[in-house]
């Protein structure tokens, strides 16, 4: 019955109790729920795409899922296993300022350089705006993904070298919550 994979070994629990905010009872019940909706172990991104159109049914949700979907794969396989899924809801969903701020700055940069340059910024941008629709009022400096980075980087970008580094990133995302906003998606629901 199931994949070897499917069962959830001692060391694997102990291993996610010491890298997650989760406690052995939370991480068996989400590794039944994980391998029930996911029988083969992994989230493929097509999987995950499809998750998104479910929570945002009103926008475009596949280049922002894409992102996201991005940034939760750490071993770059193009599949979220039990552990990297386990690992980015723990973050997302019950770790510190801090934690949510280093995973958002990872998130916008998209080439990994460590820095975020408006290219990457305006992807990303872009992406929250079609997955949000047209159900959300944006303020007028805000109309277009271009005027929202335009906006980000006259108040992040301190030395004024089109690109922000990540003290210049978390400075702006501690006076601008609205930043890391998407990362509180999942609080209060886990």
């Amino acid at each position: 019955m199931g994949s070897a994979k499917s069962k959830l070994l001692p060391e694997t629990i102990i291993k996610m109790q010491k890298s997650t905010y989760f406690e052995k009872k939370e991480i068996i019940q989400w590794h039944k729920s994980f391998y029930k909706d996911f029988h083969l172990g992994h989230i493929s991104k097509s999987e995950f795409q499809q998750s998104y159109k479910q929570f945002f049914p009103f926008g475009d949700s596949s280049s922002y899922s894409d992102l996201v979907f991005n940034a939760f794969d750490k071993n770059n396989d193009d599949l979220l296993d039990f552990e990297e899924f386990l690992t980015a809801l723990s973050v997302s969903s019950r770790g510190s300022l801090e934690e949510k701020i280093k995973f958002c700055f990872e998130f916008y940069d998209l080439n990994k350089d460590g820095f975020i340059e408006r290219e990457e910024m305006a992807a990303v941008v872009k992406a929250v705006y079609l997955l949000i629709g047209n159900t959300s009022e944006i303020p007028e400096d805000e109309s277009t993904p271009e005027k929202r980075v335009e906006k980000l980087f006259n108040f992040m970008d301190l030395d004024k070298d089109d690109k922000l580094t990540y003290e210049e990133f978390k400075l702006g995302s501690e006076k601008d919550p609205s930043i890391c906003h998407a990362m509180n998606l999942y609080q209060g629901i886990v």
